[in-house]
């Protein structure tokens, strides 16, 4: 179908069309999530989707469209540099509004949640193409999207203080992985908050916590020895994550309760981290 009937689509407001069967529909809309051309990606498939889902239209089968969603993670998993990241990036983000859906109005059992949470950690831990924003093709941005979906999960009723400690992991290990290029584009100041909603959620307690932030800044200090790349690839990404966290505990709304003592174990990591920046001078 061509993008002149989307847009007609849009025109009205984004009402169901009658003429067509909604699985086919959905089929399409599907596979222009991995559309190379952002127009059709990110002006078309992603906000009808979105739309779809937020106005109920798929309340009777948001499980089969999150299924749906979940096997896109698979497309081309581990390739670099290629069009399928597309797929895979924004597949998280609508399996992100499904959470989100049921978030808003119960729907799915809990072991779908948990499915679905598994799926997006082991495709955003085994996700290798960190671009964000492509020249002609516009937002990648895998690493973003997957802590945008982290962040809805972490707020799902259906995950207790047991799941919400393996998605803080996730993050820290999301982190931490070797790259090949830092996070330049907004993905420490997303990570931390999905970090912030799970914090939220007040039931993961500061012994869990602390050594959390040690295990991060254990990276965030150390540097590589010099063999032809960037000596930060190391550790700077966990030490923009540690900026990121902070500024968002310091001065995001909804504290959570753990918020003054984490805030100190923060500010001592980045002491740690930043020493040399922080010491006394004479003038």
């Amino acid at each position: 179908m061509s993008g002149s009937y989307w847009q007609q689509v849009h025109a009205t407001g984004l009402a169901v069309p009658q003429d067509r069967p909604l699985d086919d529909l959905t089929a399409e809309l599907t596979r222009m999530l991995g559309d190379p051309d952002p127009a059709l990606r990110d002006g078309i498939a992603y906000p009808t989707l979105t739309t779809w889902i937020d106005r109920g239209v798929y309340d009777d089968l948001l499980g089969g469209l999150g299924d749906g969603m979940a096997v896109g993670l698979q497309v081309g998993l581990g390739e670099t540099g290629t069009d399928t990241v597309f797929r895979r990036s924004f597949s998280a983000l609508v399996l992100g509004e499904c959470i989100a859906r049921d978030n808003a109005r119960p729907l799915l059992a809990s072991g779908k949640i948990l499915e679905w949470g598994d799926r997006v950690a082991t495709w955003l831990l085994r996700e290798r193409d960190l671009r964000a924003f492509v020249p002609a093709r516009g937002w990648a941005h895998a690493v973003a999207h997957g802590a945008d979906t982290l962040a809805v999960l972490a707020q799902s009723p259906h995950l207790a203080q047991p799941e919400l400690t393996v998605v803080l992991d996730v993050i820290a290990d999301r982190v931490l992985l070797p790259v090949d290029r830092l996070f330049t584009s907004g993905e420490p100041d997303r990570l931390a908050f999905a970090t912030m909603n799970v914090l939220r959620r007040n039931v993961v307690p500061l012994r869990v916590l602390e050594p959390w932030v040690r295990r991060l800044a254990a990276s965030a200090g150390t540097r590589s020895s010099y063999d032809g790349r960037d000596p930060y690839l190391l550790g700077g990404n966990a030490e923009s994550f540690l900026r990121a966290l902070y500024f968002q505990l310091a001065m995001g709304g909804r504290p959570p309760q753990v918020r003054s003592d984490l805030l100190l174990v923060v500010v001592d990591a980045l002491k740690a981290t930043n020493s040399a920046f922080l010491a006394a001078t004479d003038e």
